[in-house]
């Protein structure tokens, strides 16, 4: 069994910056990647990015080059730094484990946390 604890979404104006973070605990989260999905009202849920247990990442290109995803292998925690927000970046973040591979896509397990809002608005 896997759980998270997400925090970090709140509300901020255009241009500004938030930092998510995901506090994952259980056997298998240290031997799998760990992503960053959000859903906005009537969309689906998109990847956001993700990180390996090696610290290769995947972005969607929608956040490249404003979004940032680490983690810290031995709190087994992922952190979600995103700057130069934008209104359509506003969603509920979802933390999840998944795989990444070489290539570069994320598949996800399905363990997902309970997620946090982010909403951008002036």
């Amino acid at each position: 069994q896997v759980q998270f604890v997400e925090s970090g979404g709140d509300l901020v104006q255009p241009g500004g910056s938030l930092r998510l973070s995901c506090a994952a605990s259980g056997s298998i989260v240290s031997r799998n990647a760990m992503g960053w999905y959000r859903q906005a009202p009537g969309k689906q849920r998109e990847l956001v990015a993700g990180i390996n247990t090696i610290d290769q990442t995947t972005y969607a290109d929608s956040v490249k080059g404003r979004f940032t995803i680490s983690r810290d292998n031995a709190k087994n925690t992922a952190y979600l730094q995103m700057n130069s927000l934008k209104p359509e970046d506003t969603a509920v973040y979802y933390c999840n484990i998944g795989r990444l591979v070489y290539s570069g896509a994320y598949y996800p397990y399905d363990y997902w946390g309970q997620g946090t809002q982010v909403t951008v608005s002036s």
